[in-house]
This record gives structure tokens, C-alpha cells and sequence, in this order.
């Protein structure tokens, strides 16, 4: 006999194009296509929020089925409204919350809609005057949602901190889609490098441009690891708050570093790095670590977060102390004099990720943690 098609609906509330998380919830449907569960994703926005178009045409691009309601109120009893007539219409049996206030949202319409509750912890990076009352929020919701899914290990031990039932805690690390992100050919044969020396090392970074990057202490790296003789470019991709701040910075390195906005071609650009940099003070587990293992650049990594769960220092990364100038120009200058090392780590993260962090392999562990939600 046949199983019940379920429905999942993946809740979210974003400003402009989001984020890691965005990565994840915009791939899971298209590797659960063919079994029982029926994921859907919707959207929060700002009305007028341009970056809900974006999100859209990466949802279609994905096969991702997209919802998106603009919210003009911190709570909106309309919006209340509309998710619930969009869960009748779409038979929505489980309710996965991504965020603060998608994870209010279920839990205020589980009496009206009665859906199973589950939710992912990506991470509490970014700070902000209202971050203490998104705490808050989080604390209270995630006690009371029946099943709490950490992407990393410091995150999970959080959680348990904060009252979370051992029985309805999970640890499912965030996964790459490896064939996707596989190496076409060298750094020196990316057409992005037109105008690189030859010889000369592009140090990438991808990410928001905000505090808990560290992207400023990036940049005070690589002119202080040029300065001792490393020939060093920074690249940095993103968008953010800081963006003045690190234009400002960049515009006294001579040429060595380049902010280049938002980009929609992060694999590409990935080919063209020989060193990927993540200089972050904070961090869950980020999408972009295992993006570069799996494209097999080089790894230079803080460690901060759940780093330490998927890269053992020296092996498949060079690992180093966050929130440390000193530090990330010390790893630069080692890897840029030691190919051997660079080329020994980046096999080595290949082979990790190929054998830990698949998104198919991820995906299955959330269709039997959907399973045991709905079969009990």
C-alpha cells in the first residue's frame, strides 16, 4: 500500500536576497521530488523588496514552488490570515520554520491549521538593536516546536542549552550538492582573472557584508601578508551594511582588493580563487565552507561555529584563531608559499564532503524525520 503525499511548507522571513539558508531551502524540494513529501517554499518580505524577485527567479531555476506575502507589520493578523488559507489550499501537514518569526507564525496558527511544527536553527550571526527580542522570540518558540534541527554542533549544544527536549533535538549538518559544485578546470584558466599577474594569488571570500564577517580583518591580512612579501589579491562578493566601511578600506590597498557586489555566479568565481577566506567572528555552518571544498579551493577558516565539525586543521583546511588580523595574514602567508599544502588540503576537503556533507545524504535524514513526525 502507497503512503500519503505529505506536504511541507518552509517558512521564512527575508529582506533583500537573503542568505546561506536561502541555499538550502530552495534546493530540498527537487532532491525529495519522487517520494512522499511535497516541500514548497514562502516567503516574507518588505513590501516593495526587490530581492523577493531574485528569490523567485532562483526558486523556478531550482523547481522550487514559491510563495511570497508582504508583511508591512512587525505582526500582521492579515498575514496570519493569508498563510493559513495558503496552507488549506495546499493541504500543508508540516510546517518547517526557518527564522524567528517564521517559527512565531506556526506556532500561533497550529490550533487553526493543525500541522506537525519543525524547524531548522541556522545560526544567530547577525546583531542588530532588536537581536536580544529575536532571541527572545526564538527561546520561547523553539521549546515549544516538536522537532528542533541544528545545522552544526555548537548550535544543537544551544539548544539543549536553551530547554529544547533531547527527544526532539537533531543534528543534520547543512550538505553540497557536489556534482554541481565540481572543478572544470584551474584558477589561471577563469576567464574572471583577465587582468591578474601571472603568479599572483586571488584570495576569495563570498559572503554579507556585515560585522560578524570580519571582512575588515580580512582586508588588514592580505596587505599585511603583501607587505612581508605574498603576492596577494582580495576578492570579496556581497552586499551589505559594511559596504562604505570596506570600500574604504579597499580604496587604500593599491589595486590589492576588489569588492565586488552581489554575485549570482559564485561557482564561477569560486574556479577563478586560489585561496578561499573565511574570516568570520561568528557563524553556524556556513554553505560557503563546504562550496569551496567541494570545489576544491583551498581553505583558509576561523574557528568559529561548526568550522571545526567539518574541517580538522592542517588536513582539510588551515584553521585558525576569529577575530585575529594577526592570525588570518599568518595562514595567508603560509599557504601562499606552500602549493604542496594547498593542493594536499583541497583533495582532501573534496573527499570529505563527497563522503559526509552530500545534500541527497541530508535530504533523506529530513524524510525520516518527517516520517517519524507524521507515522507515529
Amino acid at each position: 500500500m502507497s503512503l500519503e503525499r505529505v506536504t511541507v511548507m518552509h517558512g521564512r522571513i527575508v529582506s533583500g536576497r537573503g542568505g546561506g539558508p536561502e541555499k538550502t531551502i530552495l534546493n530540498s524540494p527537487r532532491f525529495l521530488a519522487g517520494t512522499r513529501w511535497r516541500e514548497l517554499a514562502l516567503y516574507l518580505h518588505a513590501p516593495g523588496d526587490p530581492g523577493i524577485d531574485e528569490l523567485r527567479a532562483r526558486a523556478a531555476e531550482l523547481d522550487c514552488p514559491f510563495f511570497a506575502i508582504p508583511e508591512r507589520l512587525p505582526i500582521d493578523v492579515r498575514v496570519l490570515h493569508a498563510i493559513a488559507e495558503l496552507c488549506a489550499r495546499e493541504n500543508v501537514r508540516i510546517w518547517h520554520g526557518h527564522d524567528y518569526k517564521s517559527n512565531l507564525y506556526g506556532l500561533l496558527l497550529r490550533p487553526l491549521c493543525n500541522f506537525r511544527l519543525v524547524t531548522t536553527v541556522h545560526g544567530w550571526v547577525q546583531q542588530t538593536a532588536r537581536t536580544p527580542l529575536y532571541w527572545a522570540v526564538d527561546r520561547w518558540t523553539l521549546r515549544r516546536y516538536e522537532r528542533v534541527v541544528a545545522v552544526s554542533q555548537d548550535l544543537h549544544d544551544a539548544c539543549a542549552k536553551l530547554g529544547v527536549a533531547p527527544e526532539r533535538l537533531s543534528l543534520i549538518e547543512n550538505g553540497i550538492d557536489v556534482d554541481a559544485w565540481r572543478r572544470r578546470g584551474p584558477p589561471s584558466a577563469s576567464p574572471l582573472r583577465a587582468g591578474v599577474p601571472p603568479g599572483r594569488l586571488v584570495v576569495g571570500a563570498v559572503g554579507r557584508l556585515s560585522d560578524e564577517k570580519g571582512f575588515d580583518l580580512l582586508i588588514e591580512a592580505v596587505l599585511a601578508a603583501h607587505a612581508r612579501g605574498a603576492d596577494l589579491e582580495l576578492w570579496i562578493a556581497g552586499e551589505g551594511p559594511e559596504r562604505a566601511k570596506l570600500d574604504a578600506l579597499a580604496a587604500r590597498s593599491a589595486g590589492r582588493v576588489r569588492l565586488l557586489g552581489f554575485r549570482s555566479d559564485v561557482r564561477d568565481l569560486m574556479e577563478a580563487f586560489d585561496i578561499f577566506a573565511l574570516s568570520s567572528l561568528r557563524e553556524g555552518l556556513p554553505n560557503v565552507v563546504l562550496e569551496a571544498m567541494a570545489c576544491e579551493v583551498p581553505l583558509l577558516a576561523t574557528r568559529c561555529g561548526g568550522v571545526e565539525a567539518v574541517v580538522r586543521n592542517d588536513v582539510e583546511a588551515l584553521l585558525v584563531p576569529a577575530g585575529s588580523s594577526t592570525a588570518l595574514s599568518a595562514g595567508l602567508t603560509l599557504l601562499a608559499s606552500d602549493p604542496t599544502r594547498r593542493v594536499g588540503h583541497s583533495h582532501s576537503a573534496l573527499e570529505r564532503v563527497k563522503r559526509d556533507f552530500s545534500f541527497a545524504g541530508r535530504m533523506q535524514r529530513f524524510a525520516t524525520l518527517y516520517a517519524d513526525l507524521t507515522d507515529d
